[in-house]
């Protein structure tokens, strides 16, 4: 499946933004789906998770209450609506089709997409 993630770009604390993710699959609607991003210096970590039917999701402790996501299985995307952004948010930011909902560990999955880089400036 490919994946192409769009909508980073550059933001002043406490701003937002809307994160897309096209997929390619045409399974997709089968797939739980997950964000996740990797801030400068780190590891890629987990942000969140939708399952596959779109009623159920769950997010990491440092977004819950900021960050949304949600889909549309009719178009194969995915969406991360992001408020209150503060600098510790800058990162590049990916999503994966999870192996299975409840899955948080980016070290299950060898291929990502090119990611989208969101910065927020203080």
């Amino acid at each position: 499946v490919r994946l192409v993630e769009s909508g980073g770009g550059a933001v002043q604390t406490g701003g937002s933004l809307r994160l897309s993710c096209a997929a390619s699959e045409g399974t997709f609607k089968l797939d739980p789906m997950g964000w996740f991003r990797q801030l400068p210096g780190n590891e890629r970590a987990f942000v969140a998770a939708i399952h596959e039917s779109g009623t159920n999701w769950y997010y990491a402790g440092s977004v819950k209450g900021r960050f949304t996501i949600s889909r549309d299985n009719e178009k194969n995307m995915v969406w991360l609506d992001m408020h209150n952004l503060a600098p510790d948010d800058t990162g590049v930011y990916y999503c994966q089709v999870l192996d299975y909902f409840g899955d948080a560990e980016p070290l299950h999955y060898d291929h990502w997409g090119q990611g989208t880089h969101v910065t927020v400036s203080s």
